[in-house]
């Protein structure tokens, strides 16, 4: 990368820059290659963050499908943290593992898990656990709360046959989305036999041609697992490697510290052969050192993010895009890589932390308001639909980690928690799924390639080119929310 003119002597934030386009011999963004090179696997640069309002099973399993990584939260018991890497593994590559319901539930409980959106359902199971019909999600939108679900399945949904699918010249995902089409339906189940595989939508079938999948060698989807440096570190690694887990992140709000680097050096030593992840920092000393513990990727952003007060109560961090710009130089010429955490708000966010250099760009509170995301539906008095989300620092967060500890020691903590507790974060009902924010964003970054003329990360790291704008030439960018 390198600035449009002089590189400023002070930091930059996203809204600071601009991207310039170049001569370009792209010609598609489709001919764009999005996959990072830090060893993880993933086929898009996007990580969801390590918190517990963002990241579960559900959302990790949904990324990994498109070619991304989720980063489970570090809050759980190990055991639990591990049976959740176990259970993203089992989920299926190509096709939706339905939400299941049993047949007695009612409409109420169904909509604290589900929006009444096209393309997604529930599979009923009766008292025994036998499959007892299917709920397209959309007939939720007008029954009464206490409707039992078993009597909402009036049609049966069309269902697929995997081996046809299999054998089908142009893939699987292309024969699915075609035979749905032909049908004029939304979704199908998924079958091999009587074994339901999943669920397939028109529009994800069209994403499983777009988009690649993050698996491992043994074609599993790939997820992530954060660590905290206070706990038996060593045991909880190997208990998450024994897992399948295939990054593991030793997190902790301040990441250049003497704790860290011990409990880096310990994991580091166990020779797991899983790539591994520190962080925060935001400066190249911090890089250095956590580089040199034994951390392929580091972790940048201290106080970007959206649930993040580190800044307003203790003056600490840095605006990202210059905390990234100095971290990224430096993990190069060690070997070594930086994700961009946290920060970004639009797709243009996300490009430029590429720009900077970042190998991927973690998403935290944007992905909150997602159906897959963790936590359940509420409606305000309006009848929006929201998720409530919170900092991994707050006094929920606290409370959470340390519920096992004496009331005395667990008050001391929650006195000194910084972050915000609770924050509504509607879902948008143009995007309401992880796909559809992964489409907008991912669709973005590849016209942003083009318009650098980069086919691949590497090439947009060389090839970008960055200005500096003022606070006015950041508005003028932005869509007219009004009419003429």
């Amino acid at each position: 990368m390198r600035f449009l003119a002089e590189r400023p002597a002070h930091d930059l934030t996203y809204s600071d820059v601009f991207l310039v386009p170049s001569r370009s011999a792209v010609r598609s963004r489709l001919e764009v290659d999005l996959a990072p090179t830090d060893g993880t696997g993933a086929s898009i640069p996007i990580v969801s963050a390590n918190m517990n309002s963002v990241t579960g099973p559900r959302l990790a399993a949904t990324l990994a499908r498109r070619g991304g990584l989720g980063v489970l939260p570090q809050d759980l018991p190990v055991d639990e943290l591990a049976a959740a890497v176990r259970g993203v593994k089992a989920q299926p590559v190509l096709w939706d593992a339905p939400l299941e319901l049993p047949e007695s539930a009612t409409a109420s409980e169904a909509l604290a898990l589900l929006p009444p959106a096209e393309g997604y359902g529930i599979l009923l199971r009766d008292a025994s656990g036998a499959e007892a019909g299917f709920l397209p999600a959309p007939r939720l939108a007008h029954a009464l709360p206490d409707a039992r679900l078993g009597d909402l399945v009036h049609l049966e949904t069309p269902s697929l046959d995997a081996d046809e699918l299999d054998r089908a010249a142009a893939g699987p995902a292309r024969a699915a989305f075609d035979r749905i089409a032909r049908g004029g339906h939304e979704l199908a189940l998924v079958r091999r036999g009587p074994e339901l595989l999943g669920t397939v939508s028109r529009r994800g079938a069209l994403r499983g041609t777009l988009y690649r999948p993050a698996l491992d060698d043994a074609g599993r989807l790939r997820v992530g697992a954060a660590l905290g440096i206070n706990r038996d570190v060593a045991a909880h690694a190997r208990e998450l490697a024994a897992a399948g887990v295939d990054v593991l992140v030793m997190d902790t709000a301040h990441g250049h510290q003497e704790g860290m680097l011990r409990a880096l050096e310990t994991v580091a030593g166990l020779g797991l052969g899983i790539p591994l992840v520190a962080g925060n920092v935001v400066t190249a000393d911090g890089v250095r050192d956590l580089v040199a513990a034994g951390a392929g990727i580091v972790k940048v952003g201290v106080g970007p993010g959206a649930m993040c007060t580190t800044r307003m109560m203790t003056a600490v961090g840095r605006p990202q895009f210059g905390a990234v710009l100095e971290t990224a130089e430096t993990a190069s010429g060690l070997g070594a890589h930086v994700w961009a955490d946290g920060g970004v708000r639009y797709p243009r966010d996300v490009a430029l932390a590429l720009a900077a250099g970042a190998a991927s760009v973690m998403i935290g509170s944007w992905f909150a308001g997602t159906i897959e995301a963790p936590g359940r539906l509420e409606t305000d008095a309006q009848g929006r639909v929201f998720k409530q989300s919170w900092g991994m620092a707050s006094t929920k967060a606290v409370h959470a980690r340390f519920a096992g500890l004496d009331a005395y020691e667990l008050a001391r903590k929650e006195l000194f928690a910084e972050g915000i507790s609770s924050s509504a974060i509607y879902l948008d009902p143009l995007r309401p799924s992880l796909e559809d924010l992964l489409d907008m964003i991912t669709a973005g970054v590849r016209s942003s390639f083009t318009y650098a003329g980069a086919a691949d990360l590497a090439a947009f790291h060389e090839r970008a080119v960055v200005g500096v704008q003022s606070a006015a030439g950041y508005e003028e960018g932005k869509a007219l929310p009004v009419s003429w």
